[in-house]
């Protein structure tokens, strides 16, 4: 059922954008990885996914699991719902169990989405969740121009991997400065793959405008 829904899903968007991906040679094959990711509209999820490899899971706020067509969808597609406001210890013990399963994790490290497509400082669970899993870190970067509408040209560049293991040294205890350390790794190469390319997904939606 996951790759039949993922296989629609993927389709889907290919014809809604025209999306390209880059960089998919980076991502280790065989293993659960934490893909760590810009965010910019409430599609990056399917984006991303689209490219990642394998199975994998996400983070969704659990209000978009009222529909319960559209939380069908969803949890076939390996997203299970986190409580705003209610802490992030059971949150990042179910990330860890989808890891330790087999299953990739996609993270949105800024926690909202960007505005004006600037990547902004990010936070450290995605940090966190590598040390204590064990996970090497994907750096993504979603990269369109100023606003996503039909055909927008959409190109998600993967990064290569970062072994939480080179700043942490202790996964059972890490330290909250190794975590920042790690976390200013993943976001410096996230928005230097985002930066790389800003300009040029801009000119392109001009000149199609």
């Amino acid at each position: 059922m996951y790759y039949i829904a993922k296989f629609f899903v993927r389709l889907f968007f290919r014809i809604i954008y025209n999306l390209h991906y880059e960089g998919r040679d980076n991502i280790p094959r065989g293993e659960a990885v934490i893909y760590a990711s810009n965010h910019r509209s409430n599609a990056d999820p399917p984006l991303l996914g689209g490219g990642a490899v394998g199975k994998h899971a996400f983070m969704a706020k659990e209000e978009l699991f009222r529909n319960k067509l559209f939380a069908w969808l969803i949890r076939a597609l390996g997203a299970f719902p986190v409580s705003r406001g209610k802490g992030d210890i059971a949150v990042i013990d179910t990330a860890i169990e989808r890891l330790h399963s087999g299953r990739s994790l996609m993270i949105f490290p800024e926690g909202t989405r960007s505005k004006d497509g600037k990547v902004g400082r990010g936070h450290s669970g995605a940090a966190l969740i590598a040390a204590k899993a064990d996970s090497r870190i994907i750096p993504v970067g979603i990269v369109f121009g100023e606003k996503l509408k039909f055909r927008t040209r959409v190109t998600v560049k993967f990064g290569k991997p970062i072994d939480p293991k080179e700043y942490v040294k202790r996964s059972d205890e890490p330290n909250p400065r190794q975590l920042v350390k790690l976390k200013n790794r993943y976001m410096a190469d996230i928005k230097e793959l985002v930066e790389g390319q800003a300009q040029l997904g801009i000119k392109e939606e001009k000149d199609n405008a």
